[in-house]
């Protein structure tokens, strides 16, 4: 430890490193229930690429593993530490270093907020889609590093289809820069893909480069009442199907609005067994909402409720943004599954998942950005009852097969982690599992990069 920190010191400042242990195990964990966490040897949070570059080299010449973090807000694990480790929180390297309206890209330290991001390119007439619901916490960093996506998925895509470019300090302390700044580019294997939901495991993001949209205008919402989630899921079909694009397509189940009643006193209807809520941002959202409210009403939806402004329509969308925050409330802990399958299976998907919330006896809320078939059951349990606490897990993990078995993916955009690698072997088979594993060879030989996650 000492002969660690004093190699530390020769290239950092003092305020970089933390080493009072009733402060380091505050950096212990991200909001994932059920995964294991070490004890760090220090934490580290370095301002300047050349600090970065510091902690690699020290962490190769004396085999300390390193752990990246953001602002750990995930939901895998894939930040938590490990025994003995360095934590290296990049929350200091925070600095929008350039918004281009020509080219249509910012440049962003990896410590920038989602949201802080959103806003001032806002400013300039532009967009950055990608929301996570935690957007007013996460890092860009902890976005690329769990290839994060957000409401606004069905139209606009996820994290990954907005990083262009990327500066990586990597095991060993070299520097590599991957991608371009321009619109277009196709030379060499796409590295920058390569490292977006990669969790910190093949090198440590320094600097981004990111694709800007112009400032879609205003979107409108319309909420539409289903008597179930069947219908509910017949309605996402037929709107597809007939190849509306809305800016949000996003669901709640009976339990989840339930919650968000009881927590914020919304009105939103208890009878109801699955609520849908549409958004379009196109230059006249009244037509095309008209529209899809016709395709609700032929599903069966008994009532469909289109905002007049955007008050109205902010309104109906704090609903499903508190649907995760009310769901934690019904019990002492949750865990929040992840799993995506195809737009045509999102009902088997959801009466499934209520089947074995029914086999373990256990309150499973439901919501999912349905219009990209990604669901988020969430397991609500008393973490002190060994027994349901034992039964959550297990269900937990059924659903992931149920996903898998529908021609889904065990993870849509929270990342693997701790708590779903196991399940990856499954879903990407022995081929896919030794090529993951040379890769993760090629650039960490020596496994100091974030060590039991993802494999």
């Amino acid at each position: 430890m000492n002969g660690l920190l004093e190699h530390l010191r020769a290239g950092l400042p003092a305020e970089a490193l933390i080493t009072d242990p009733d402060v380091t195990v505050s950096y212990a964990h991200d909001m994932a229930s059920f995964c294991e966490a070490g004890t760090p040897a220090v934490v580290v949070l370095p301002r300047t690429v050349e600090q970065v570059q510091h902690v690699m080299r020290t962490a190769t010449a004396l085999r300390v593993p390193v752990v990246p973090q953001g602002a750990r807000t995930g939901l895998s694990g894939a930040a938590n530490a490990s025994d003995g480790c360095i934590v290296l929180s990049l929350v200091k390297m925070d600095r929008i270093l350039e918004i281009n309206p020509v080219d249509r890209i910012a440049v962003v330290e990896p410590g920038v907020v989602n949201a802080v991001l959103s806003r001032a390119v806002d400013q300039q007439g532009l967009y950055y889609p990608p929301d996570p619901s935690s957007w007013e916490m996460c890092t860009i960093g902890g976005n690329i590093g769990t290839a994060s996506g957000g409401l606004c998925c069905v139209k606009y895509g996820v994290t990954a289809e907005y990083v262009l470019g990327l500066e990586v300090v990597l095991a060993d302390g070299r520097l590599l820069t991957t991608g371009r700044r321009t619109a277009k580019g196709v030379a060499g294997y796409d590295l920058t893909r390569l490292f977006v939901g990669s969790e910190g495991s093949l090198g440590i993001v320094v600097k981004a480069v990111l694709a800007l949209k112009p400032r879609p205008p205003q979107q409108l919402v319309l909420a539409a009442e289903f008597p179930s989630a069947a219908a509910a899921c017949d309605a996402i079909c037929r709107i597809m199907e007939r190849g509306h694009t809305p800016s949000l397509l996003e669901l709640m189940d009976r339990t989840t609005i339930r919650a968000v009643n009881k927590m914020a006193n919304m009105g939103l209807p208890d009878t109801t067994e699955a609520l849908l809520l549409a958004a379009f941002d196109t230059p006249d959202p009244s037509a095309d909402l008209a529209a899809v409210g016709e395709l609700c009403t032929a599903a069966g939806a008994t009532e469909v409720v289109p905002a007049q402004d955007a008050a109205e329509s902010e309104m109906l969308l704090q609903a499903r943004r508190m649907s995760l925050t009310a769901l934690e409330t019904v019990k002492s802990a949750t865990m929040i599954d992840d799993v995506c399958v195809p737009r045509s299976k999102l009902g088997a998907m959801l009466e499934g998942t209520a089947a074995i919330a029914e086999k373990y006896g256990l309150t499973i809320g439901v919501c999912a950005h349905a219009g990209d078939g990604n669901t988020h059951p969430v397991v609500c349990f008393d973490h002190t009852d060994a027994d349901e606490s034992r039964r959550a897990r297990e269900s937990f993990d059924e659903i992931m097969g149920l996903g898998l078995e529908l021609g889904g993916t065990i993870t849509g955009e929270h990342g693997v982690g701790v708590l779903k690698k196991e399940w990856l072997a499954r879903e990407l088979g022995e081929v896919g599992v030794e090529l993951h594993r040379g890769i993760k060879q090629v650039f960490d030989p020596l496994g100091l990069l974030n060590p039991g996650k993802v494999f």
